[in-house]
């Protein structure tokens, strides 16, 4: 009996390998294409190919990137402060992922800082997504690693190409990142508090953008979203789940 149980355990985590080799395949393809448009974003908004790449290189966090290159293009060098202060608040979410991914990656200093610079949206999701220890492992390393593979060379890619692709905001680029962000919020809009808390957001937002400097209205939209989601003004509209 034992010996059929660890059979059975040995195909569970075969199956649950293959799939994380599967999906990390899949984002990794999906994601890295999507650097391309980083990279002819960043050139039409002024910086160099050397520049863009070295974001793409140290900052690896497409959310980020994107803000950065969308607020220098607007306000030029004396918009770096909000530039800066953008990407970063962007980029915090990377440490709850860093803190749920911790027993996954396991023990080590070395293997924890380099386990750092992949720890993103996409390797979270696809360790997550599996059961076994294996598979968690093979779908955060192989999706980090790949991806960032791919979204360095696509975003050369792009970058060398800005010019002869004219304006990326005539093929729709400069939404693609608008679009992916609005993707990740919309399923969690299921009660009266996160909603509050994203009109709430989006009305100063759009309020700011004329009269603020560009990437102001970014860090004061998440100081009231912090403020109405902290506050918690129209409390807990859904039934509690049984402990």
């Amino acid at each position: 009996m034992q010996e059929t149980g660890g059979q059975e355990a040995r195909g569970e985590e075969a199956v649950d390998v293959r799939r994380a080799w599967r999906d990390s395949i899949g984002v990794v393809v999906a994601t890295s294409t999507y650097g391309v448009s980083f990279g002819a974003l960043a050139v039409a908004s002024g910086l160099g190919v050397w520049q863009t790449c070295v974001l793409s290189l140290v900052m690896f966090t497409g959310g980020s990137q994107f803000a950065f290159a969308g607020i220098i293009g607007a306000g030029g060098l004396a918009a770096a402060p909000s530039a800066i202060a953008s990407a970063a608040l962007l980029g915090v979410r990377n440490i709850a992922y860093g803190m749920r991914m911790s027993p996954v990656i396991g023990r080590g200093a070395s293997r924890r800082l380099s386990a750092a610079h992949f720890t993103i949206d996409e390797s979270t999701a696809v360790s997550l997504a599996r059961f076994t220890a294996r598979g968690r492992t093979i779908g955060f390393w192989a999706t980090g690693v790949g991806i960032y593979l791919g979204w360095n060379l696509s975003t050369l890619v792009g970058a060398l190409l800005g010019d002869v692709l004219g304006d990326p905001r005539a093929y729709g680029f400069d939404a693609a990142a608008a679009a992916a962000f609005l993707a990740l919020l919309w399923p969690r809009l299921r009660s009266r508090q996160p909603i509050a808390v994203g009109v709430a957001a989006a009305v100063v937002a759009t309020a700011a953008t004329p009269v603020l400097m560009p990437g102001v209205p970014v860090l004061v939209a998440a100081l009231v979203a912090i403020v109405v989601g902290w506050g918690n003004w129209l409390g807990r509209n859904t039934p509690e789940e049984p402990s």
